[in-house]
């Protein structure tokens, strides 16, 4: 991998997100590590900075707020001379039956698993089509999903699975308007991970409290699946990888 990577990470405070920034930095690569808890990604850059020999530049971000993220983009990206990756890693989930649903609940799903992971590939869109015409030859954006992007898991998370599927169909609208361009557009779409979504016991969400047999999938497990992705040659594009635990069957 290109040590001179410059990766951008949203919701990389905790989960799957931090994972993917020490993978990364561990390569060598320069990574903006975004969210809303400050406190959290300073402690994350501190650690971050102890691995190398990469490097990690953390700014606090709701990606919801579109003036927010075209200065935190423009910040990085002076700072570090482009962009290469973009991660859409922020999202959230609630469960329950739509009789009893909060309308704020199902909002809130759509501006942070939609609205705000499209106002960010947006604008990070012209920094991937110049990166993507420089010395590397490419440029990725991936996504982190779910399988409840594929098919619904349950009868009470109907929002959550329908932010997913329509993730799925940006994706691949990206895919295609983008690969003249050499942007490469991939999706990752995890099963049951334990991670703060999972562990929090949260009524009807994904329970990976007391995993049993081989267990769940770790946030290491998700974050080796994008590092794939964005180590392929230039010709080679990995737009979907479905990983599941061993043992899970739907």
């Amino acid at each position: 991998m290109n040590k001179k990577l410059k990766v951008f990470i949203t919701g990389a405070s905790s989960g799957i997100g931090a994972a993917m920034a020490q993978l990364f930095v561990q390569a060598g690569a320069q990574v903006a590590i975004t969210g809303r808890r400050k406190d959290r990604l300073d402690e994350a850059a501190i650690k971050l900075a102890q691995l190398g020999p990469g490097s990690a530049y953390a700014y606090e971000l709701d990606i919801i707020d579109s003036v927010a993220t075209q200065r935190v983009l423009e910040q990085f990206t002076e700072e570090v001379g482009g962009l290469d990756v973009l991660i859409n890693n922020a999202g959230i989930g609630f469960w329950g039956p739509a009789m009893q649903a909060n309308l704020t609940d199902w909002n809130a799903m759509l501006d942070v698993n939609l609205r705000g992971l499209m106002t960010i590939t947006r604008l990070a869109l012209p920094y991937l089509v110049q990166s993507a015409s420089g010395p590397r030859g490419v440029a990725d954006i991936v996504s982190i999903s779910s399988i409840a992007g594929r098919k619904v898991p349950g009868a009470v998370g109907s929002v959550y699975a329908a932010t997913k599927h329509a993730l799925g169909a940006f994706s691949e609208g990206l895919r295609q308007e983008l690969a003249p361009q050499h942007v490469r557009v991939g999706l990752v779409e995890p099963g049951i991970v334990s991670t703060e979504m999972t562990t929090g016991g949260a009524p009807y969400a994904p329970d990976a409290r007391a995993p049993k047999g081989l267990g769940v999938l770790q946030a290491l497990d998700v974050a080796r699946a994008v590092q794939y992705i964005v180590g392929q040659p230039q010709h080679v594009a990995v737009n979907e990888v479905l990983i599941r635990p061993t043992e899970q069957v739907v």
